[in-house]
């Protein structure tokens, strides 16, 4: 399958399997965020990969559109007032200014909790013990050891020049808070297809690897960036000085490391023969975002 072939098929599956039901206002804040348009990455990645290492791409559907579900549910929150207060996302209106504050957190409340449900509902052909496995991988990443971990850190960094360590700070809020979305989906796909662990743990170093390079290069891309191209507010990281990899290394070193991550990617799918066009696509779409 072609990158556009996945988005319509992710896109398809998301609009099933959101319907809107009574109350209506909480299923409609949850779709909102959730159908915008994106690039949809995490369940792509948890496809492919299912697919590379000889799974079936319709049982990893469901969870795939389960990790997009939980990716919305960290935007809806992220974008709250509490928390970076943006008012645009991929161009639109965010979440809390289309339903107002109190639906937008009860929409990524609900978010979190009605995911694993369509992993359980639909997954059909996943035996009970894969659908364990599946289910405590996103319970792990989605939890306060996962994405929650890392959103806390970058609160607490947000403006602290007492940070002891600033880049192990760094690097532990970006792993959090953006690789693990991308492990999640990685490792489900793989648990998917019946891989072995030694398989699982390397899919895991490059979903780890370029997790990190994503990150990266959204903190240069925030620097670099329009509104038009991005569809939010720009510059907002440096003006609420984040903590990123442009404000500690500078733009240009910042260039170099996305470079080093992405090469590190590569090797590890030449070393362990990751066969598979749409990750070298998605790489390459990376290095030409931000100009390298």
């Amino acid at each position: 399958m072609k990158m556009n072939d996945y988005i319509k098929l992710i896109n398809d599956k998301l609009d099933e399997y959101i319907q809107i039901e009574s109350p209506q206002t909480i299923f409609k804040s949850m779709k909102y965020t959730v159908t915008l348009p994106g690039k949809r990455l995490r369940p792509i990645m948890c496809l492919e990969t299912c697919k590379m290492l000889g799974g079936e791409i319709e049982d990893a559907i469901p969870t795939a559109c389960a990790i997009e579900m939980l990716h919305a549910q960290t935007l809806i929150h992220d974008d709250l007032p509490c928390m970076d207060n943006d008012d645009y996302r991929r161009g639109k209106l965010t979440n809390h200014k289309v339903f107002g504050e109190a639906i937008a957190v009860l929409a990524g409340d609900a978010l979190l909790t009605y995911a694993p449900q369509i992993i359980t509902k639909y997954s059909d052909n996943l035996s009970p013990s894969v659908k364990i496995r599946v289910l405590n991988e996103y319970f792990n990443y989605a939890g306060a050891r996962g994405v929650i971990a890392g959103q806390v850190v970058d609160i607490e960094s947000e403006k602290n020049d007492n940070i002891n360590d600033k880049e192990k700070t760094l690097d532990y809020l970006h792993l959090h808070k953006t690789s693990d979305l991308f492990q999640l989906a990685m490792r489900s796909g793989a648990i998917i297809a019946n891989a072995e662990d030694e398989k699982i743990s390397e899919v895991t170093e490059f979903a780890r690897n370029f997790g990190l390079a994503f990150q990266i290069a959204d903190d240069i891309l925030d620097e670099i960036s329009t509104f038009e191209q991005m569809g939010k507010t720009m510059g907002k990281d440096k003006d609420e000085n984040k903590l990123t990899y442009v404000s500690l290394y500078g733009l240009e070193d910042a260039k170099c490391k996305l470079s080093c991550i992405l090469a590190q990617c590569r090797d590890t799918m030449k070393k362990q023969n990751f066969n598979s066009v749409i990750f070298n696509e998605i790489i390459v779409q990376l290095y030409k975002r931000v100009g390298i």
